[in-house]
């Protein structure tokens, strides 16, 4: 069955996108628990897999980790389907609420 659906996403040109989804929903068998437990991809755009780290240790320690880690999907999926990671932390707080933002005064003279 594995195999027929390979030559048909092949035929009918969906090898890529099968590789690429491939890389996002099989992340933990891709790339290993451990580091599925602290990093989660979550887009896949022209080979540039953003991956986000709940902690920017762990954020740093992907990014040292890069090659290695680029190494294991292309085993996995193929040589081209990710060329790049881009390895962010958790994003800071925000400060702004509701759905609307207006621009503030700019930088403020507090000195007279």
């Amino acid at each position: 069955m594995g195999k027929l659906a390979r030559e048909l996403a092949k035929k009918r040109g969906w090898s890529g996108r099968v590789a690429e989804g491939t890389v996002l929903g099989q992340w933990a068998s891709v790339v290993g628990h451990q580091i599925a437990d602290h990093a989660t991809p979550t887009s896949l755009d022209d080979g540039v897999l953003s991956v986000t780290a709940e902690s920017t240790a762990w954020a740093t320690q992907l990014r040292i980790m890069q090659a290695q880690l680029l190494a294991k999907i292309a085993a996995a999926v193929g040589n081209g389907v990710v060329t790049t990671l881009k390895i962010t932390g958790p994003a800071a707080p925000s400060w702004r609420k509701g759905p609307r933002h207006i621009a503030g005064r700019g930088p403020r003279d507090t000195y007279g």
